[in-house]
């Protein structure tokens, strides 16, 4: 081969690698879900389907301020007795949060002006005691750098046992530090897991941004550091365990 058209080839298959790439880093982007294996996605997009015919925009504003709608879902691990947020969110500021591991503690701002419904779950949450003891399941590392948590059965398939609609998703961008839902492949399929962002990532403007991480992105950079089984999207090597989330003042 001449060495005009060797150099046209390699710089053909440089330009393939790249988009094999870039393709794997968005393919990746799109699995950040709740769900893993396809019989659970299967038992989510029932309950998912249901709630989308049944209510569609899941929160509104009124002369009142805010108004939610926590919608029933068959979530697996909620427990009984545990109920939904109430309608009126009573978090429409600025919220602080601690939540605190085996690894290290974690503060964030809840932006509850941005996302009141989202945030008045989070705190309801909280308050019951639903993340203690609960597993971050998943660690995701290259164009996607997340560690997700909040299913208390650690499986990715778990929730509170209902759902609610996406906020504050426009224009969203996922830079370190950033706190998010996470959810099924439906919209508006919001029940108890979030991720926190802990370098920048790729994902498209679909996830709920709640929060910004004000304190402790060391910690979770050291839990990434030690890998996730399998690499770069499994479950973390290093065991996380939530052991309390806190709000201030409460």
């Amino acid at each position: 081969m001449a060495g005009k058209d060797r150099k046209k080839e390699l710089a053909r298959q440089r330009y393939e690698r790249q988009q094999q790439r870039r393709a794997e880093e968005a393919a990746r982007a799109r699995r950040l879900k709740l769900v893993g294996a396809a019989g659970a996605v299967a038992v989510v997009a029932v309950g998912g389907a249901v709630f989308m015919v049944a209510t569609g925009k899941d929160d509104e504003s009124t002369a009142d301020g805010p108004k939610c709608a926590y919608k029933a879902a068959p979530n697996e691990g909620a427990p009984k007795g545990l109920g939904t947020p109430p309608s009126k969110p009573a978090h429409t500021k600025t919220v602080q949060a601690t939540v605190k591991t085996n690894s290290g503690d974690v503060e964030m701002q809840l932006y509850g002006e941005k996302a009141p419904c989202t945030v008045e779950s989070f705190v309801y949450l909280a308050q019951k005691n639903f993340y203690d003891k609960s597993p971050c399941h998943r660690l995701t590392s290259g164009g996607l750098n997340v560690l997700q948590c909040g299913d208390p059965t650690g499986k990715g398939t778990g929730g509170p046992g209902y759902q609610f609609a996406n906020e504050n998703t426009s224009g969203a961008t996922y830079t370190e530090g950033t706190l998010a839902m996470a959810h099924s492949s439906l919209p508006d399929s919001n029940g108890s897991q979030f991720f926190m962002v802990y370098k920048d990532s790729q994902l498209p403007p679909d996830y709920t941004v709640f929060g910004k991480i004000t304190k402790g992105l060391d910690v979770l950079k050291k839990i990434a550091d030690a890998g996730s089984d399998p690499k770069g999207d499994g479950k973390p090597k290093k065991k996380v365990e939530i052991q309390d989330v806190t709000i201030a003042g409460k």
